[in-house]
């Protein structure tokens, strides 16, 4: 005997992802754009050459927005084989300013598989990360919550 389909059964799973070449690094940008974080809650561990957000990600793969509304989560993105990072456009000493996350590009370096990754801020800020090889992860924390602005972002790029 076979069962029916039930709802719960469809339901959507958080994301745990890796990213190891510049064609996965794209579908993270696309995962992480518009999310907003604190500038508090970067964090780069020199010692152990990562560096890690802590963001506030719109659920953009979910396909339940008709059904629940605009949804975020948060979500950690991590960088492994991190030699150095710089920023340009962001004040740090604003603890309470909140950036917003547009995109995630990859700039190879002289020799591969060395380079440098930019964490692309909207009004111009850009995080710059020197790396040794790419070697990314996005992973959801929590569960999902009610967009607070009950609304996907829309803007012009």
């Amino acid at each position: 005997m076979t069962e029916d389909a039930r709802f719960e059964d469809g339901r959507e799973t958080p994301l745990n992802l890796g990213a190891f070449d510049e064609e996965d690094l794209k579908i993270l940008s696309a995962l992480v754009q518009d999310a907003v974080f604190p500038a508090v809650e970067m964090q780069w561990r020199a010692k152990e050459r990562r560096f890690a957000l802590l963001l506030n990600r719109f659920r953009w793969e979910d396909q339940g927005q008709t059904r629940h509304g605009a949804e975020r989560v948060q979500s950690v993105l991590s960088f492994a084989t991190v030699t150095a990072v710089s920023s340009s456009g962001i004040d740090r000493s604003e603890k309470e300013t909140v950036l917003s996350l547009l995109a995630i590009e990859w700039h190879p370096g002289a020799e591969a598989p060395e380079g440098d990754i930019h964490l692309v801020l909207a009004g111009d800020g850009v995080i710059r990360l020197r790396v040794e090889a790419i070697e990314a992860t996005l992973k959801d924390v929590t569960r999902p919550y009610k967009a607070p602005s009950r609304r996907a972002p829309d803007h012009d790029l």
